[in-house]
């Protein structure tokens, strides 16, 4: 098999196996003690700023990137990268920990001393879909859907740590042996943060129009939207990849062969006979030349897509020869099942309508009681609407949806949880309890969130017995990090307010870690490292406090505490 010399000015850098030290240049062939090269995953170019080789780290094959030129921006890119894998936990992204992103210097007869940047990382079984793609046809329609979710699943968990990757494309998704797609190469990903968006919008972005601030771009030809090609990449950008991905993969034909309108859209759709017009018009979607044209979120793909099943069933009702047929033979029954049908249709085609722009909440309720119009009996359109009314602060109407969603399904733990995150707002905190309870009661372990919010209620009114048992409870349950997070953070408030700090500190320090967005976490853990004078410390915590987006209002009320001593 034979090794690798990691010295990227070696004339001869492929050596026997078992040997430890480069025949060439001298250099050791054991990395930190514990890697040894295999070999290169790409032509090995010497005016590359990056190597990817595959590793043997203690018998395990790995991947190693190797930064050879350094520089502040190259810097800035492979420490960004080993952060963000270390931050991510999920079965379908690489894992990397601190261990595994390091410097070394070498130094040979040949060479003066170079430090080389080093970043290890897991490998996946299997090849990439570019790979794939070249030994089998395209995919099929149900294929595609199940790879789309798959990938908007784990891009979900992504967007969720506020963070979007840029460079989506067949050759960085690995289909495994069992059928479970990975997501690889995080070398170009960007944190969203507020100055980065504030970049964006000063720079005159609009939800439907990209800015002029000019940000490091990172191109692919073909899956890259223009907006980041022009340096302003935004989440939404991403999902434009997904979509020229997937063009990528239904046709069996290279993005840039495919023919575009005046317009500069892909003229795919005869390419792909299998993908039904409803599937289609989502991936047409999802590559509209604006990000705001496109899904706001990987949450609203998903929806669409649980519910493309039901209108791709209709699609092939009324394509099909049968119903072309039965059109001819009119009868009551057929008119009943007609106007059931298009009255479902037209609710679905309403309902999207609302998801689409949840951003516009004045709109979302308007489209959603279109929705209800052409069917009384959907629980999630009830549910929906109740939410774009408590955003509008329409009282009677939030009223009025829950009412009717209750009635026809008393038993939705999403609906209770909804009405308790609105009395909770109203500060109606025994209300808020009651439908927290009933929600935890219906949803069980799928009702994370309430148990949250039930501990969370509990601790604003002291009740910090109760607020610990119940996160301790829902911490049993879960194991996606944010909602972990957001449960030690109760478990450090009641802590404090049951004056155990050394446990506070621990929970508090233990959500930070979680989840370093969770502003209310600093928050407690400023007054915890007060009180057990830890002021440097603190006085960390309080700037975040301070700084730090958030918009709950125990957050601000510990603001203000803080404010009034200082004017003291």
């Amino acid at each position: 098999m034979g090794c690798h010399c990691i010295n990227p000015f070696c004339v001869e850098r492929k050596n026997p196996e078992l040997t430890e030290y480069c025949l060439s240049c001298g250099v050791p062939l054991i990395v930190k003690n514990r890697i040894r090269l295999i070999k290169p995953l790409r032509e090995i170019n010497i005016f590359d700023y990056f190597e990817v080789f595959e590793v043997e780290d203690r018998g395990k094959l790995r991947i190693m990137k190797i930064l050879k030129w350094v520089s502040p921006k190259l810097n800035q890119l492979i420490e960004r990268e080993a952060l963000t894998l270390q931050i991510l936990n999920h079965p379908c992204i690489p894992r990397s920990t601190e261990d595994d992103f390091f410097d070394i210097s070498i130094s040979s007869n040949s060479t003066k001393e170079l430090t080389l940047r080093c970043l290890v990382m897991d490998k996946f079984p299997g090849e990439n879909l570019e790979e794939w793609l070249r030994v089998h046809q395209r995919i099929s329609q149900a294929t595609a859907l199940d790879w789309l979710q798959q990938v908007v699943k784990i891009l979900d968990v992504v967007h969720h740590t506020e963070i979007f990757h840029r460079d989506i494309k067949p050759s960085n998704i690995i289909i495994q042996p069992n059928g479970q797609l990975a997501l690889i190469d995080f070398g170009a990903v960007r944190p969203v943060t507020n100055t980065y968006m504030a970049k964006i919008s000063s720079a005159g972005g609009t939800s439907t129009r990209s800015g002029t601030y000019e940000i490091t771009s990172v191109v692919t030809p073909g899956y890259t939207p223009a907006e980041q090609i022009n340096g302003q990449a935004v989440p939404q950008s991403d999902f434009f990849a997904i979509g020229r991905t997937f063009v990528n993969l239904v046709t069996g034909i290279p993005v840039l062969s495919i023919p575009t309108n005046k317009a500069g859209n892909l003229n795919w759709r005869s390419k792909a006979p299998q993908i039904e017009k409803p599937f289609a018009d989502l991936l047409d979607e999802l590559m509209s030349p604006l990000p705001g044209q496109r899904p706001q979120s990987t949450q609203i793909i998903l929806q669409r897509l649980d519910k493309l099943p039901s209108k791709l069933k209709f699609n092939r009702i009324i394509r099909s020869k049968i119903f072309k047929l039965s059109i001819t033979t009119v009868s009551v029954i057929t008119l009943l099942v007609l106007t059931k049908t298009v009255s479902l249709f037209l609710s679905n085609y309403y309902f999207n309508l609302g998801f689409r722009n949840a951003n516009n909440p004045q709109l979302s309720r308007k489209y959603y009681q279109l929705a209800l119009k052409f069917n009384d009996q959907d629980t999630a359109t009830y549910n929906n609407l109740a939410l774009a009314c408590q955003q509008l602060h329409d009282l009677p109407c939030v009223d009025n949806a829950y009412n009717k969603l209750f009635h026809l399904n008393p038993v939705t733990w999403e609906g209770h949880y909804g009405l308790g995150n609105f009395y909770a707002d109203q500060g109606k905190y025994d209300l808020a309890q009651k439908e927290y309870k009933l929600a935890i009661r219906f949803g069980r372990e799928r009702a994370i969130n309430a148990f949250d919010g039930l501990s969370r209620l509990n601790n604003k009114q002291g009740n910090y017995t109760d607020a610990a048992i119940i996160a301790n409870k829902g911490l049993k349950y879960t194991q996606d990090r944010q909602l972990r997070a957001a449960l030690y953070k109760n478990l450090g408030w009641s802590s404090f307010g049951l004056k155990q700090y050394t446990e506070a500190k621990k929970y508090l320090e233990q959500a930070i870690e979680l989840d370093a967005q969770r502003v209310d976490a600093f928050c407690l853990l400023a007054q915890v490292q007060e009180i057990t004078g830890d002021l440097s410390g603190a006085k960390v915590s309080w700037e975040v406090c301070m700084i730090a987006n958030s918009q709950l209002p125990e957050v601000s009320g510990w603001r203000e505490q803080l404010l009034q001593r200082i004017l003291k």
